[in-house]
């Protein structure tokens, strides 16, 4: 945990470094709560910020600050071409929550409130900061709330197939006793100073999943497929002016291509676009068929379908752009500028009928916002080492940022 966040001590044997600019931070974050609001910038709340870090080192969000700060974090989510509905961002305010227990509870009732009966609801939920002397908070270790196991070897996830190791050795075993493509994978919460994460598994009926078919082919729901319907990420970091929160899930819903043109298709993920091509009567041997093409299309649309007709919200990808162009347009009337990570916003599938993919975007990370972190399972280690430069350079990295304040 970076120093002048977490150690009051540091802080005031070299205040003209660290003390300024944890204040700057927050300086500039009542800025910007003031514009959002149309109002002027509280002197009086910038002096009572000054006086709890010059104390403690760390200062505390309003209830109101953190509704600002977490709504326009998403709005500066460079990576999201959903951003079109970030005023709508429900939030939920945890910090009061430390326990293992008692964090699993509130993320079931986040995934209850976000689910909504299928009428998806984005939500975030934020748990306490760091303590500003032992530098410890809360935090989750999957990388999404819901997410299906991996197996070394077996069926399943592949990309889940490390975490999946951490939780057998916590003791986790597959809710059928035989490794599935699709067993839930539990929820690892390791409390603020505890040695090693809890696992908690999710009630069946708490996760809403979608059944793959396809209108036409019945050989594709023949295959049980199927996917959850909200995508809740668990491995973000929240940084509101300068005070990170490490547990802060949140939720949108799923664009379609999300799930049919990468974590269905990819080829280090569920690879299905072989199995759906010699379903279509295609022989995947002969790339002139254009086999994935037609294979990859028929899925998307199986996707859609199912969400649709279950009544989960989902968008597809040219209506997704279509709400880009909106965003953009409202950002330029209130005279904000609008940053993005092209590779991230032009979709999966038919990219160059999209707007965005002939839009030229400057990728300029903006605070408030969410910073990825090091696998929990890795942090000190030799892969964490190894993997140290790599996301000192990453923009959307937390170890980027903390440096860059550093800079400042």
């Amino acid at each position: 945990m970076d120093a002048s966040l977490s150690s009051p001590s540091s802080q005031r044997a070299s205040p003209s470094c660290s003390i300024p600019t944890l204040l700057d931070r927050a300086a500039e974050f009542l800025d910007l709560f003031a514009g959002e609001l149309g109002r002027p910038v509280p002197s009086a709340r910038l002096e009572q910020i000054r006086r709890e870090v010059e104390s403690r080192g760390a200062y505390t969000h309003t209830e109101e600050e953190l509704q600002i700060g977490g709504k326009v974090a998403w709005r500066n989510s460079t990576r999201c071409i959903g951003r079109l509905h970030w005023q709508s961002l429900e939030i939920r305010d945890h910090r009061d929550l430390h326990r293992p227990d008692e964090i699993f509870q509130a993320l079931v009732e986040h995934l209850r409130f976000a689910t909504n009966g299928g009428r998806i609801r984005s939500t975030l939920s934020i748990f306490p900061p760091p303590d500003p002397i032992t530098g410890e908070a809360p935090r989750i270790w999957n990388g999404k709330l819901v997410r299906y196991a991996g197996y070394v070897g077996g069926p399943g996830d592949p990309e889940e197939v490390e975490f999946t190791q951490r939780c057998q050795e916590l003791g986790w075993e597959p809710p059928a006793g035989i490794p599935g493509h699709f067993d839930l994978l539990p929820v690892l919460i390791q409390g603020a100073g505890e040695e090693k994460p809890r696992w908690f598994e999710l009630p069946p009926d708490e996760v809403l999943e979608v059944e793959i078919r396809h209108p036409r082919f019945a050989f594709l729901e023949d295959m049980a497929v199927r996917w959850y319907a909200v995508p809740v990420i668990t491995d973000m970091i929240l940084e509101i002016g300068g005070i990170e929160y490490p547990c802060a899930p949140f939720n949108g819903w799923f664009m379609g291509t999300e799930i049919g043109a990468r974590n269905l298709s990819d080829v280090d993920r569920y690879d299905l676009l072989p199995r759906i091509a010699r379903g279509l009567g295609m022989n995947p041997e002969e790339r002139k068929t254009l086999w994935r093409d037609r294979a990859i299309l028929e899925l998307n649309e199986a996707v859609l379908h199912s969400f649709r007709d279950d009544g989960v919200t989902v968008v597809d990808h040219h209506t997704a752009s279509r709400q880009w162009d909106a965003f953009v347009a409202r950002e330029s009337r209130a005279g904000r500028p609008v940053h993005g990570d092209w590779p991230w916003l032009v979709p999966p599938l038919s990219g160059s009928t999209s707007s965005v993919f002939h839009s030229e975007l400057e990728n300029r990370v903006l605070s408030p916002n969410f910073y990825y972190r090091d696998l929990p399972w890795q942090e000190g280690g030799m892969a964490a080492a190894e993997g140290k430069e790599e996301s000192d350079s990453c923009p959307f990295h937390i170890r980027s940022r903390r440096r860059s304040r550093h800079k400042d």
